[in-house]
């Protein structure tokens, strides 16, 4: 253990990531966030989705340093009585959730096709890359809303409320796995015709045991970077579709449902019920796409 602690100390990504102040900024940001969603239920000052803890006197109640703040409400309460603070670091889980498995999906899904398409090559790749083409020409969230619209339309309202969080994480993860795909089918028609896969073939092992064993392990070094990346687009994704009301249930609402919640006592003075989650949204998407953006030049070799 001690020795892959010390070889990473020693590695070139730790050394590009302590000269990056912006990277160490963005990635104790980051941090402070995920902390604060996981540890939600123990940190949080109140639990906002008790209804048995809430009281309509407490509603509208502004920031502690207002003059009608109270220290109990840091960052002052909704129009039910809930605590914004604490309705952030609920919220920010469910964000992180739909954004952390949509993302894995997404990647498992294109990592598959991609793999397939570049190692199999003919009608395989000309199927599975036509259809990516064709999905790229349509924007991710109309794809989203899409896969959103046609599962309300089958399903009743009660069963699409309990599965309402596994399908926004469906219709994300369905609308970006051609970048993936994309990027595993060029690398993996580099690999294909490497020394060490042309051994392979050599001594009888099975297109897929060399796809999975051999050509897989070698073509993860972009798909880290695009699924970082992405994580910061899922989250966006997952808030947009909640703030327009077709996301999340508000019996789980995630940062999108709290501004939008927040968005219709903006103009009546309320505007800390709106802006607080808003700048959570922001502080975690940003402090992602910093990160996703330094992997990304820490693992390309022409910037080394």
């Amino acid at each position: 253990m001690s020795n892959i602690l010390a070889r990473a100390l020693d590695s070139d990504l730790w050394w590009s990531f302590r000269r990056s102040p912006v990277t160490v900024a963005s990635a104790v940001v980051a941090l402070v966030c995920v902390l604060g969603a996981v540890g939600a239920p123990i940190i949080a000052p109140h639990d906002p989705f008790d209804l048995a803890s809430l009281n309509l006197i407490d509603a509208f109640k502004p920031p502690a340093w207002e003059e009608e703040g109270e220290a109990a409400f840091l960052l002052g309460s909704d129009d039910q009585g809930r605590d914004v603070l604490s309705a952030i670091m609920y919220g920010a889980r469910i964000s992180l959730l739909v954004g952390v498995c949509s993302v894995v999906f997404s990647t498992l899904v294109g990592v598959g096709v991609g793999l397939l398409a570049g190692y199999l090559g003919g009608a395989v790749e000309s199927v599975l890359m036509r259809v990516a083409d064709v999905q790229l020409t349509f924007p991710s969230i109309l794809v989203a809303l899409l896969v959103d619209g046609v599962t309300r339309a089958a399903l009743p309202r009660e069963v699409h409320d309990q599965v309402a969080l596994y399908v926004v994480i469906f219709a994300i993860g369905i609308s970006n796995w051609p970048q993936f795909a994309r990027t595993v089918r060029g690398s993996t028609m580099v690999e294909r015709n490497k020394e060490y896969v042309l051994a392979a073939r050599v001594i009888g092992l099975s297109k897929l045991r060399i796809m999975l064993t051999h050509v897989l392990p070698n073509v993860l070094g972009p798909v880290l970077v695009i699924a970082t990346l992405n994580l910061g687009f899922a989250i966006l994704a997952e808030a947009t579709l909640s703030f327009l009301g077709v996301g999340v249930p508000p019996t789980q609402p995630s940062l999108g449902t709290l501004i939008r919640i927040g968005n219709d006592f903006l103009f009546s003075g309320e505007w800390w019920i709106t802006l607080f989650p808003g700048l959570a949204l922001v502080a975690l998407v940003l402090s992602v796409n910093l990160l996703g953006d330094w992997l990304r030049d820490a693992l390309n070799p022409r910037l080394r």
